[in-house]
């Protein structure tokens, strides 16, 4: 029998095959739009705009990585900024262009796995994740921070946010290894502050805190069951 020889990119697909189909599933998830969830508010997180309240952030180029219904890329538009989004879901990126349309903003939505985007290296000052990272399998890891480390300029900034370990919205608490023995990222992992920092190291660390719990009456969202975490590229 003839041996097989297989590329880096065969051996992801391979160990993407083990977990949940993504795509799919978030277009279901995003459908009904009543559902009773957090973050389907139309409010930005509560720490993205304190980095531009705070000045740490100056209006530039930005991309959105797993945008879902917009709410942060609108917020970005709204404040200078140039904004390209990207979701595989279909009705999450529906949904963020009607709010767009209603708001009067042109941001650039692009219907898209992230490990198959297009940069070119250093078009970005800012790259945001809000609730995307904790759903990356560990063995598509390093793709992600690759995509990061093409897409800023020197100088520019990562932000994400994040599960906890164990929070009460997710955040399991299992090894990589446990990962594929289970078949399951266990509705996403949890990340702490040194687990972060490990992961970004490359990068300085600017802030990196629990969210700042807000009341449904809040112009902004937070969870303190998430972390936020604001890296700077050298």
């Amino acid at each position: 029998m003839e041996e097989t020889v297989y590329n880096q990119e065969d051996l992801f697909k391979m160990l993407d095959s083990l977990l949940r189909e993504p795509e799919g599933f978030w277009t279901d998830f995003y459908k009904d739009r009543d559902r009773d969830i957090p973050f389907f508010k139309n409010v930005p997180d509560e720490n993205l705009v304190s980095y531009h309240i705070n000045g740490i952030l100056k209006p530039g180029k930005a991309l959105e990585l797993g945008c879902g219904p917009g709410r942060n890329a609108l917020y970005l538009a709204k404040n200078g900024w140039e904004v390209d989004a990207v979701d595989l879901s279909t009705t999450s990126l529906q949904w963020a262009e009607e709010r767009a349309v209603e708001n009067g903003l042109h941001i650039n939505f692009i219907h898209n796995n992230i490990f198959n985007l297009e940069i070119a290296e250093g078009a970005y000052d800012f790259v945001y994740d809000s609730g995307c990272f904790h759903h990356i399998a560990p063995h598509r890891r390093l793709s992600y921070t690759n995509v990061i480390n093409k897409a800023l300029k020197t100088g520019g900034h990562i932000g994400l946010t994040t599960f906890c370990p164990g929070g009460k919205f997710g955040g399991a608490v299992i090894s990589d290894w446990e990962v594929y023995r289970l078949g399951s990222l266990q509705g996403g992992l949890g990340y702490d502050k040194a687990r972060l920092e490990r992961i970004f190291s490359c990068y300085e660390p600017v802030e990196i805190r629990n969210m700042i719990d807000q009341d449904n009456t809040s112009e902004v969202f937070g969870l303190s069951d998430l972390m936020a975490a604001l890296f700077k590229k050298l």
